[in-house]
């Protein structure tokens, strides 16, 4: 397998879409460096769950939004797996308010967490990419970032943010075959989503042409599309992953 061998580091990995992008990299044979800022428990399940795949896996703990902790889970990769090629920005937060109501601090926090952090990490792996010739990151946007949603200005501001500077970062480094590419997922079974008004679930499946939710797992195979060597002449891309949600 192309991917075999390969060490990825997978922000927001203990739950959710991070811990599926964890498990089906660590089934494709990469070593995978988890980073979470919440559920230690979680996080330890699913990087126990990695090394039962057969590889290595380690749970650090990390605000994405805080440089330090940022280049300490970054050197801790490194440390552990003496390299670094792939990097999967998916940690994010919601804090959902109309935009005439919504406090400043909510808008600061989603932007610190969702936009900031993918900065903050993809600066923090670059160096060891570049050096190395070879790297893929995978950025997780949104189909909020394409096309909006109603109280979710701060959500659609950073995952808007986060297409623009995968486009930005892929021109920097394509000279040394190292990809930046997003995927923006539609309406994914989560925690999150699990966690909505039955009528307001209803109301976002009248929107998919395929009138399902995808699965945590339908992400983590296209990220780990365009991880594997099949996606390597791809870069500034965002592949929707959204049951036809934002045509």
């Amino acid at each position: 397998m192309s991917l075999q061998g390969k060490c990825a580091v997978v922000t927001g990995g203990g739950r959710g879409i991070g811990r599926a992008v964890c498990l089906e990299l660590a089934r494709n044979g990469v070593n995978v460096a988890l980073c979470y800022a919440g559920s230690e428990t979680a996080a330890m399940e699913t990087a126990a769950a990695c090394k039962e795949l057969g590889v290595e896996a380690l749970a650090v703990k990390c605000d994405v939004s805080d440089a330090e902790q940022v280049s300490a889970m970054t050197e801790a990769a490194i440390t552990a797996f003496g390299r670094i090629d792939i990097l999967v920005n998916n940690a994010g937060i919601t804090r959902d308010s109309l935009l005439m109501s919504m406090k400043e601090t909510d808008f600061d926090q989603v932007l610190a967490t969702n936009l900031k952090g993918t900065f903050l990490c993809m600066k923090a792996v670059s160096r060891q990419m570049l050096k190395q010739r070879w790297g893929r990151i995978i950025n997780l946007s949104s189909v909020v970032g394409l096309r909006g949603n109603a109280g979710q200005v701060n959500y659609a501001a950073s995952k808007a943010g986060v297409v623009g500077m995968t486009k930005s970062a892929a021109k920097e480094f394509a000279g040394r075959n190292v990809t930046v590419n997003a995927v923006a997922p539609g309406f994914i079974a989560t925690d999150m989503t699990a966690a909505m008004p039955e009528k307001a679930r209803a109301a976002v499946l009248d929107t998919i042409p395929m009138g399902k939710m995808g699965a945590a797992e339908d992400i983590a195979q296209a990220v780990v599309f365009l991880a594997g060597d099949g996606a390597g002449y791809i870069t500034g891309q965002v592949l929707c992953v959204d049951g036809g949600m934002a045509m």
